[in-house]
Order: C-alpha cells, then sequence, then structure tokens
C-alpha cells in the first residue's frame, strides 16, 4: 500500500496505468475519487462528516477496464473492496438476495482484510514462538526437580536443545513426523428468511456463547514442516487482538470502502405497469437507501454507509443512464465514460501492462519447460484478428483476446508435457494457420469464438 499524502491523482493514473490500458477519463474520475477520501480526513471532524462521496457511474461496453479500474484502486490504499452483480438482487416481495447484505459482505472483506494485516505483522513473532512449541515436542525439557538436583543437567540440556534448533532451522528434521494439537473448529451457517429472502449468515457460536462451549482439540501426527505451519498460525491467532480486528474492520468499511456496482443497466425497465421490469425498478429503489447511506444490521454490529464509495458500471446497450430513476441517478453525479477497444489498444494490452496477457501465457507454459517467443507479427496478427471478431460478432472488448490466443496455444499447450524442453516461435503465419479454419466458417466462428 502507498503512502495516502503521497497517493496524489497523478500518480493514481500513473499506478493504474500500469495494468489497465488507456480509458484515462474513467481513471482520472476515480483518481479525484480517491484523493477526496484523503481530503475529507484532513478536515475538522465538524466538516468532516458533511462531505459525501461523490459516486461514480462507469458507462462502456463490456471487457474495456471497468471493473479492473475499480478493483486495482481498491489496492492501492487496503480499502475494502466488494463486486457485486445488481442482477442478483430483486426487490422485497420477490425470490432473489437482500441489497443489505451488500454491505454485509464489505464488512466481511474489511475484517478479512484487517486479520490478514495483524496476522502479517505479528508473522515473525508467532514463527519465533511456534519453534520454541516444535522444540518442545522434539526435545521436552527435563523437569524442574532433575534439573536442580544433578550439577550440569541444565547446561547440557541448554546444549541439546540448541544442537536441535540448528538441525530444525537447516531442514534437517523437515521430514520427521511429530504430534501436535489443533483444534476442530466448526463455524456452523443458518439460513434465514428475512424480508428479501433467504440469507445464509456465519454464527460465531463460539465467540457469541464464549466458553459454553469449549473447542475441541484433536491429535494429529503431520511431518515437522506442517507442524511448523499450523503452529505458527496458532500463535499468530493468540497474538492478535480480535476485539481491535473487528472495530479497524467496520470503521474501515465505513470510512474506505468501495462497493462496485456492475451490471446497473440490466435493472433498468421500460415504462410498463406490469412484469419483470416491477421487480427492476423495485431493486432500483432498495438500492437507493444504501446509495443515500443506510444503517445495516451486521453480525459484528451497526454499519453506516454514508462515507462508502460507490461505483456503478454498465455497458448501457439498450437503455441509457437517464433511464434510471431519478433519485439513483442522483446519486451517481460522475459520470465517466470508457470507449471500445480497437487493434492498437489489443497490441498494447498484449505486451504492455504488468500482468499482460501473453506474459503469462509464457509464464504458464515454462512451468512445462517450454519457451514461447511470440514475435511482433504474431502480436500484431492476434489483435487485428481479434478485433475483426469483436466487429463482426458481438464485442466483449479485451475478453476476446482470452479466447483467440487460447485457440492459438491449444495444440501446444496440449503437448506440452511431451515436447519439453523446446522453444517454439509464434509468427503471423502461425497464428492465422491455427486459427484459418475457424475464420473461413462464420457459423463455426459464431461458437468457438
Amino acid at each position: 500500500m502507498l503512502d495516502p499524502r503521497l497517493l496524489t491523482p497523478r500518480k493514481v493514473v500513473e499506478e493504474l496505468d500500469k495494468y489497465i490500458v488507456g480509458q484515462g477519463e474513467a481513471k482520472r474520475a476515480v483518481a479525484v475519487a480517491l484523493r477526496n477520501r484523503w481530503r475529507r480526513q484532513q478536515l475538522p471532524a465538524d466538516l468532516r462528516n458533511d462531505f459525501i462521496p461523490k459516486n461514480i457511474m462507469l458507462i462502456g461496453p463490456t471487457g474495456v477496464g471497468k471493473t479492473e479500474i475499480a478493483r486495482r484502486m481498491a489496492q492501492l490504499v487496503s480499502a475494502p473492496f466488494v463486486k457485486v452483480e445488481a442482477t442478483r438482487y430483486t426487490e422485497v416481495g420477490y425470490v432473489g438476495r437482500d441489497v443489505e447484505s451488500i454491505v454485509r459482505d464489505l464488512v466481511e472483506v474489511s475484517v478479512s482484510l484487517i486479520r490478514a494485516e495483524e496476522l502479517s505483522r505479528v508473522q515473525k513473532r508467532a514463527e519465533e514462538l511456534a519453534e520454541e512449541r516444535l522444540l518442545d515436542i522434539l526435545l521436552p525439557r527435563p523437569p524442574e526437580s532433575s534439573a536442580t538436583a544433578e550439577p550440569g543437567t541444565a547446561e547440557q540440556a541448554a546444549r541439546s536443545r540448541e544442537k536441535m534448533q540448528e538441525k530444525l532451522r537447516s531442514g534437517a528434521l523437515d521430514s520427521r513426523e511429530v504430534e501436535i494439537q489443533v483444534e476442530e473448529r466448526q463455524n456452523p451457517f443458518m439460513q434465514v428468511f428475512s424480508p428479501g429472502g433467504m440469507e445464509e449468515v456465519g454464527l460465531d457460536v463460539p465467540g457469541a456463547l464464549g466458553n459454553i462451549f469449549p473447542s475441541k482439540h484433536i491429535t494429529r501426527r503431520v511431518h515437522v514442516t506442517e507442524a511448523r505451519r499450523v503452529l505458527t498460525q496458532q500463535e499468530a491467532e493468540k497474538l492478535i487482538d480480535r476485539d481491535r480486528v473487528t472495530k479497524e474492520g467496520m470503521r474501515r468499511a465505513q470510512e474506505s470502502g468501495i462497493i462496485f456496482i456492475d451490471e446497473i443497466d440490466k435493472v433498468v425497465g421500460a415504462d410498463r405497469s406490469q412484469g419483470p421490469d416491477v421487480s427492476r425498478q423495485g431493486v432500483q429503489r432498495d438500492l437507493l437507501p444504501i446509495v443515500e447511506g443506510a444503517t445495516v444490521n451486521t453480525r459484528y454490529g451497526v454499519v453506516k454507509t454514508d462515507h462508502v464509495l460507490f461505483i456503478a458500471a454498465g455497458a448501457f446497450s439498450f437503455a441509457k443512464p437517464t433511464d434510471l430513476i431519478p433519485e439513483l441517478q442522483g446519486r451517481f453525479p460522475l459520470r465517466a465514460e470508457l470507449k471500445s477497444l480497437g487493434r492498437e489498444d489489443f497490441v498494447r494490452i498484449l505486451t504492455e501492462p504488468r500482468n499482460a496477457l501473453l506474459k503469462q501465457y509464457k509464464a504458464l507454459l515454462e512451468t512445462e519447460g517450454i519457451e514461447v517467443d511470440f514475435r511482433p507479427d504474431a502480436v500484431e496478427e492476434i489483435a487485428a484478428i481479434a478485433a475483426q471478431i469483436n466487429s463482426s460478432l458481438q464485442d466483449i472488448g479485451a475478453r476476446r483476446l482470452h479466447t483467440v490466443v487460447e485457440r492459438v496455444l491449444e495444440e501446444v499447450s496440449f503437448a506440452a508435457p511431451d515436447l519439453a524442453p523446446a522453444r517454439v516461435c509464434i509468427d503471423a503465419k502461425y497464428v492465422r494457420d491455427r486459427l484459418k479454419d475457424i475464420l473461413m466458417d462464420e457459423d463455426l466462428k459464431k461458437y468457438i469464438l
């Protein structure tokens, strides 16, 4: 996570450019929204509560980077992030999930995020304590009575322990089996009926009822390497403050949480008085209080959504943002349009980002001992074919590249274990040869690509 003070809008855009090609307008919108969150924290307390996040609506076809922009933005500042599809929810009285479950999911993600940070913070100390416990298992300490009765016993035991510690650290004991006590945890789930439908709720029964139901421990026989991992995890759990994790998780969800509502255009219905559009309008009405600022009960306590940043996204192919109910439109004052991707964009997507698609495939095949060399003309050809298919069939943006590259590498991927070690050069001719049958058959193209 970068220092929030140094995370200027320009710096945010630079970081996003490392993973997402183009879409400068959308990047600038989320960068300003992120900076405004930091600015709000610098305000006096009386002004801070009055500053409401300016929610964003990203408009553009599928596969152009809407979700990735929001996800990478959240990762920059370690903000709790939840992505939901508007089509999973439905108005009260219809089958579907309650919209308040979005907030409960955000709190769960936030608490898990804080817990992971705390575990990372105490990791070193937990490893030291786990090593001591492992040494006690491998070489039990002598009783206090014998150590004091016989001269030199304590010194001899200390030397033996040092030798055992050296072996343990060098890995000489990794294959030895030891017996350890592990807690058998059962976190029950209940299905409860809420006004919005049936929800699955996790209940922390041991935490809620204290020691009424003591934890059950079982003995497992494992190798030293596995024992070290389990004991380290146990010690780390003891070192973290669960109450602080919960409180900080709830605070971060309220102050820094980001909820990404995808497919918002799918809950826009025509002006009809009956049929499924009633449910679509109902989803918008149920989303409205959450976006405006509501109080939601979670298993950790009450959470307010006043300062949660909402980012809605949709292709709006068959509807317009103005078709949303006016109240919901007003809660997304910032609009950013993402452009369709063309051949030049595809060339950059294949090669430039840190997680570029061709880099991923090269790394995958290297695990089999296959070195794949994509020539520049092959990259151009893949990009051109993907753009051509998007224009003739449905435009699914950069996702088309996955399909094309997978087809190009299908034979190599299948035969990789038998070919290794080998070096495969892929040029434009190779790409055309692998795809010519599909591209010539229009009917086959629809199903394969």
